[in-house]
């Protein structure tokens, strides 16, 4: 995807500054805001081109002053000054599959059995502080990403913990995984997140999900199950032990296949 950008690349969380000048490519789903952060450009599809700032007419050369007597004119006039633009570039779509859940669900530890890869796994809350992405390869060649995301409380969409954050993190994900933890109440669990998300925004909330009950080898954990089905497809693995994550891998190809290309 071309865009008439000059690489002078600062990174600043998930966006980019630029200054402008010469081609660039960025990827699908990536939309452009000016200084004020208003959008200006939204690269929604491949092939997609956003001018960011158009250069001055270009000036007349020696060639120019050629004349009988002067063969070899050593006279030239600059050209007019062109634009010059500030943009910030925000990836919306970041990958296929976000994984949603309290800190300590244990989303990084699912993301290192589905995947290659390797987010730190530790027994404190809010390990991830920024997203992680890896790739699931299936047997027809089609590769699903997914990201683990840092982890939500009560009150995100008031910017507590990671809050907003944590939430526009969300919003780049197409599809969203519920990673619930089984060693605790998970009704409870998945009305707090359907909130935060609903009140961050509506149309979050109503992506496509598959809600995944965690540390199915604790005890009690299976009986729990039945409790969410209600609320759309449930499975219960356990990340620790690898319990289940075939039948998780085909309802996420399912899910994806049904509308998280």
């Amino acid at each position: 995807m071309d865009l008439m950008f000059l690489v002078f690349i600062l990174l600043k969380g998930p966006r980019y500054s630029l200054r402008c000048c010469t081609n660039g490519q960025v990827r699908p789903g990536t939309i452009v805001r000016d200084e004020a952060g208003r959008v200006v450009g939204d690269l929604s599809s491949e092939g997609a081109m956003f001018v960011a700032a158009r250069g001055g007419a270009g000036g007349r050369g020696n060639k120019f002053f050629l004349t009988d007597t002067q063969q070899a004119p050593d006279i030239a006039e600059f050209g007019a000054i062109g634009e010059s633009r500030v943009y910030s570039l925000e990836v919306r779509s970041m990958a296929h599959v976000g994984l949603i859940g309290f800190p300590n669900a244990g989303k990084s530890t699912l993301l290192r059995a589905l995947t290659r890869a390797r987010p730190t796994v530790a027994p404190y809350p809010f390990t991830t502080l920024r997203p992680h992405i890896g790739m699931v390869p299936y047997d027809d060649y089609e590769q699903v990403a997914i990201a683990d995301l840092p982890g939500l409380i009560p009150g995100s969409h008031k910017n507590y913990g990671l809050g907003v954050q944590f939430l526009q993190h969300a919003e780049r994900c197409r599809c969203l995984l519920f990673l619930l933890d089984g060693a605790s109440e998970p009704l409870q669990q998945l009305r707090a997140l359907e909130h935060e998300l609903r009140m961050y925004s509506a149309a979050l909330a109503k992506r496509p999900r598959l809600l995944v009950l965690n540390k199915l080898d604790l005890g009690g954990v299976a009986g729990r199950l039945h409790k969410l089905r209600p609320f759309g497809d449930a499975v219960a693995v356990s990340a620790k032990c690898g319990t289940n994550l075939a039948q998780l891998l085909r309802l996420i190809r399912a899910m994806y296949d049904a509308g998280g290309r």
